[in-house]
């Protein structure tokens, strides 16, 4: 109860400083005011009302959705591949913590002269950004699994399916777990400019089609609701580790 009652002080100081702001460093009758929390708080409950907004949203789950599943697809099975062995480790960590410092971001400009305008480039965007949390946990699960249990798996005549199975995966699901949940928060920071492509959906589309339009208290409560809903994900992505990892 006191965890629950700290956070909540704690969003109402946000909340207080974000009004202290707009009154300290704007004008009240100028544009700063559309950007104030009362401005804000009315136009997040017209957006509720719109049915394009829940669109736009379950677009953007839609392409996280995607993004998630590719990079597990690359990182779950490269990183017990790389984790087994001492010497492709050393070969391939140069290559891939060199990759993994270039900012998804700055290979839009290259991705879409390869792909075009459209959901592609933004899979791959998101992919690239999310593979390297869950292919380094993966990595380091399967570095720090019990070796008796291997040997056991041995001296059962266990094959690789079954000792993959049965001994390594569940033996590493934590760690994937948690680098699920630190790749969730690095695709919703991508995603949004990553929507800005030229694609006619999504909370990237919706952001510029505010600012176009000079909806600006519309354009802020966007950005409320981008945080409100990065927040639920991940409070989602912590309850599975949980359930999974620790039940």
């Amino acid at each position: 109860m006191l965890q629950w009652a700290l956070g909540i002080a704690g969003l109402l100081l946000l909340l207080a400083l974000w009004w202290l702001g707009v009154g300290v460093f704007g004008e009240p009758d100028g544009l700063s005011a559309r950007f104030s929390p009362q401005a804000t708080l009315t136009s997040l409950i017209e957006l509720l009302g719109r049915a394009e907004l829940y669109e736009n949203v379950l677009v953007s789950l839609k392409r996280i959705l995607i993004g998630l599943l590719l990079a597990l697809l690359v990182g779950v099975p490269l990183g017990l591949l790389i984790g087994s062995s001492r010497n492709l480790e050393a070969a391939t960590t140069p290559a891939f913590q060199l990759l993994r410092m270039i900012s998804p971001l700055s290979w839009m400009p290259v991705v879409v002269m390869l792909m075009g305008v459209g959901d592609q480039p933004i899979y791959f965007l998101l992919a690239f950004a999310a593979v390297w949390p869950i292919l380094l946990s993966t990595v380091a699960g399967v570095r720090q699994l019990d070796p008796r249990w291997l040997q056991l798996s041995r001296s059962l005549s266990a094959t690789r399916w079954e000792t993959l199975r049965q001994v390594i995966f569940p033996g590493v699901l934590g760690h994937i777990l948690t680098g699920v949940r630190l790749s969730i928060g690095i695709l919703w920071i991508v995603l949004v400019p990553c929507e800005m492509l030229g694609v006619s959906a999504g909370l990237g589309y919706y952001i510029l089609d505010t600012r176009d339009r000079l909806a600006y208290s519309e354009l802020m409560a966007m950005v409320v609701l981008i945080g409100v809903l990065g927040f639920a994900l991940d409070a989602f992505a912590r309850s599975l580790h949980r359930h999974w990892a620790h039940g």
